[in-house]
């Protein structure tokens, strides 16, 4: 008998531990849920919400000049035969190719370079990172004066050489690589802070014992630096795939996607779609294809660069 009712008085002691640590869970649980709701009520309004009206306009159908509302892949029937939008994505793939490979080689040189913390290469650091601090307007706006004709910076200099003046932004087959070059000035010095911050990371014992075994520069950077910095550059790659589609401010200030559509991108076609044409379900229907092409190149890239990728323990 005394043992059983140790063993009830037992029990209901756990069962009221259990409601005590369940009230518990719960209180914190609302209080959870209290703190969160101003910061998921904004994610909702502002994240959700329009990536949804994105996706519902997309395949919304709208006759111009009637009420007739319909849902289908209309829009994206005539995105693809529009030839607009063919330029747009090729000359996208263009300024991607161009704008990253080189930001992420001269950041990756300058980082290397640069790592030693001494007064020089801190000067030099705060040289080379400037550009970032300017808008892409006010660069844009900047690079205006370089690229006139006859009596810009570079046609003065190029001129100085015996070369003559050039329409940079004016040729079909310039004005891209002018855009391009812009890019590639204000974006390095950004894509070297995270591999700066990468170099810090690596055990200074690995280059010493490299040392020690005969290994030179080159191998040193080749068989240690490289593979370590696989997780940067991973990041530092997507990053840049963002850039290529979201960085559209250069063209509308300095050639508004001409000559010819030679630098229409695909962010600037959306806005003339949206804003100019008032086609809303291609501009929607671009919109969607965009983003689906970024996560899918984004996801490729670091499925490919994982497999090469030394994380520390």
């Amino acid at each position: 008998m005394v043992a059983e009712a140790e063993g009830r008085a037992g029990a209901t002691g756990m069962g009221r531990t259990a409601r005590r640590v369940s009230a518990r869970g719960r209180a914190e649980a609302l209080r959870a849920g209290m703190l969160l709701a101003p910061s998921l009520v904004f994610l909702a309004a502002f994240t959700y919400w329009p990536i949804g009206q994105v996706l519902l306009q997309s395949f919304t159908i709208e006759t111009f000049g009637s009420k007739e509302v319909s849902f289908g892949a209309g829009n994206f029937e005539r995105l693809l035969a529009d030839a607009s939008f063919s330029r747009a994505l090729v000359n996208n793939v263009v300024y991607a190719l161009g704008t990253i490979v080189p930001s992420v080689v001269i950041a990756l040189a300058l980082a290397v370079g640069l790592q030693d913390a001494t007064r020089f290469n801190a000067t030099l650091r705060t040289i080379v990172f400037f550009p970032v601090l300017l808008p892409l307007v006010a660069a844009a706006a900047l690079f205006m004066f370089v690229f006139l004709p006859g009596i810009g910076l570079l046609d003065y200099y190029l001129g100085k050489l015996g070369a003559d003046n050039t329409n940079w932004l004016g040729d079909p087959d310039l004005a891209l690589w002018s855009l391009i070059a812009i890019t590639v000035w204000k974006n390095a010095g950004y894509y070297m802070l995270f591999f700066l911050a990468g170099l810090q990371s690596i055990p200074l014992d690995l280059y010493e014992a490299a040392r020690i075994e005969g290994a030179g520069p080159w191998a040193r950077f080749r068989r240690i630096t490289l593979p370590l910095l696989g997780p940067t550059t991973a990041f530092v790659l997507v990053i840049a795939l963002v850039n290529v589609i979201t960085q559209v401010d250069h063209v509308v200030v300095l050639t508004e996607g001409g000559p010819s559509d030679a630098t229409n991108l695909l962010l600037f076609y959306i806005y003339q779609q949206a804003h100019e044409n008032y086609d809303y379900g291609k501009a929607a229907a671009a919109t969607v294809l965009s983003v689906a092409g970024l996560l899918a190149l984004s996801f490729l890239s670091l499925r490919t660069l994982e497999r090469g990728i030394h994380y520390e323990a």
